[in-house]
């Protein structure tokens, strides 16, 4: 699926440690860290191949690399503020950054990796991309706000779950893509259509991600099963669980406070149907995110985007 855009991939890892720059070793030691700890790399892999799509050339011009290596270091800068909101102490499968130093440290790595994406954002030279992005900055702190505001909060309606899930998620590929097609210079309807197929990726990633903090293991994860509900963030599958089992109300209210709640709030979703439509709403976005892709000929990035929106849904099974 990335095999095209593997060489890129592979420049894009050398890059993001050189971005950082070692200027301020504490800092470049965090953000290294979470570097080095890997990650699919699926957000940066999706705007190159939306550049290659959107590109009569076909070609990657520097500024679609340097924009897959802004997304990915926004997206790397939101987690290391996601695992102190969080108290996250294990993440893709080592240590957080906030557990090997500490919460300021992961903070500040954090800020500086954001002002870092925006400096080199600036020097894209392209002001309709600058105000793209920098929106999406906006967004994550509105995300992770009624995120907080929402902890345990079992009113909240599918709605709102999807809603948060843009601003958190969605957002960031959304907006990267239609970036991608800006550079490309394809025109307003191309750059739409790819804005509403990563719209639609995303809440399909995100709502994936969801269900697998309840059915996966740690080895697949790199974290324990159910740091959502640990947190307090309710999500599809318990939002759907509920209506079919109130006895997790009751799990909800003392917010998962005693010994094996977690671990019996998981057993009760799984004996219901909340899994399975938390799938269903997973499908129906992949598959929006697909009918929203311009039809080119014999444009093998098309097909991989294609296929990507496949390979999300398929990490359930």
């Amino acid at each position: 699926m990335f095999s095209q855009i593997e060489i890129d991939l592979q420049t894009l890892d050398l890059n993001l440690k050189k971005m950082v720059g070692p200027r301020h070793p504490i800092l470049y030691a965090a953000a290294e860290h979470l570097f080095q700890a890997g990650g699919k790399r699926i957000r940066p892999a999706i705007v190159l191949l939306v550049a290659k799509a959107t590109n009569n050339k076909k070609q990657l011009q520097n500024e679609h690399r340097r924009l897959a290596e802004i997304t990915e270091i926004i997206h790397t800068a939101s987690l290391l503020h996601d695992d102190v909101i969080d108290d996250c102490n294990i993440r893709r499968g080592s240590g957080t950054v906030n557990s090997k130093f500490n919460n300021k440290v992961a903070i500040l790595a954090g800020d500086f990796l954001f002002a870092q994406s925006s400096w080199y954002l600036a020097n894209l030279n392209n002001l309709e991309v600058v105000k793209i992005i920098s929106k999406v900055i906006t967004d994550f702190a509105e995300g992770e706000v009624t995120q907080g505001l929402t902890n345990f909060d079992i009113s909240i309606s599918i709605d709102s779950y999807i809603n948060k899930s843009f601003y958190k998620t969605a957002s960031l590929i959304a907006s990267s893509c239609k970036a991608s097609a800006i550079l490309s210079h394809a025109d307003i309807g191309t750059q739409n259509a790819f804005y509403n197929y990563g719209k639609h990726l995303g809440l399909a990633f995100q709502i994936v991600d969801d269900i697998l903090d309840i059915t996966g293991q740690y080895e697949s994860l790199g974290k324990p099963a159910g740091s959502d509900l640990k947190n307090g963030n309710l999500t599809s599958p318990l939002l759907f669980a509920v209506n079919e089992c109130p006895k997790l109300y009751k799990l909800i209210e003392r917010e998962f406070g005693e010994d094996g709640d977690i671990e019996d709030a998981i057993k009760v979703i799984k004996s219901t149907n909340g899994i399975k439509q938390a799938k269903d709403l997973a499908i129906e976005h992949a598959q929006a995110a697909i009918q929203y892709i311009p039809s080119y000929e014999n444009n093998q990035s098309i097909n991989n985007l294609k296929l990507l929106s496949n390979f999300i849904i398929n990490r359930i099974n």
